[in-house]
């Protein structure tokens, strides 16, 4: 069966048509203090909305951790389905262009919901361009892939890895402006998903 172009599919999250936006990422790194008010708390609250959309569209509560490391980085994990992944019309994996494409719901849009910080929810695209490097792991029921990112761009391809049985993403990430992290618990008010904070 022939797959539809990527130009064809349908849009609901994010335009499916490409993988970055370089005029997006550059707009957001010229202006960290509008996209990212208050440093690493934001851009922690922007990943954690997604697994809290993940769990709700699940019609379940989930499990997200978050772990800080002593070398600045976090890392963000929870048990959902896995970033949303396609074939293309010549059969290629295409994982939905979150990191590096602007969120279609909220970025720039007046509306949009503000974050346990009081702050405008803009999508993880912001995360990836503000981070020195990210790297996205992603396990679903029909494969698991990294890839990694360096100020919102990607410097690999999907590579595969190997199954352990669970389905889920993983964020982790090294912000590019070495913000401290406030204690998270005020932060945490997410109503479908149960998180933990640990250090490594």
């Amino acid at each position: 069966m022939t797959q539809p172009s990527r130009a064809d599919w349908i849009n609901t999250t994010h335009d499916w048509a490409g993988s970055v936006d370089q005029t997006h990422l550059d707009a957001i790194r010229a202006d960290p203090d509008r996209y990212a008010p208050g440093g690493l708390l934001h851009l922690v609250l922007e990943v954690l909305a997604y697994p809290d959309d993940e769990a709700e569209s699940a019609g379940q509560r989930g499990q997200c951790s978050i772990t800080t490391y002593g070398d600045g980085s976090i890392a963000i994990s929870d048990n959902g389905r896995g970033t949303d992944t396609r074939l293309d019309e010549h059969g290629a994996v295409v994982r939905k262009p979150i990191m590096a494409t602007q969120d279609l719901r909220f970025f720039g849009n007046p509306d949009a919901p503000t974050l346990p910080d009081g702050h405008p929810r803009c999508g993880m695209s912001v995360v990836a361009a503000l981070s020195e490097w990210l790297v996205h792991t992603n396990r679903r029921a029909n494969g698991s892939w990294t890839q990694r990112y360096e100020h919102g761009i990607p410097v690999s391809d999907l590579r595969p890895v190997d199954p352990d049985g669970t389905t889920g993403t993983t964020v982790h990430f090294r912000p590019a402006r070495r913000d401290s992290l406030p204690g998270l618990a005020p932060y945490l008010d997410y109503p479908h998903i149960e998180i933990t904070v640990r250090e490594q």
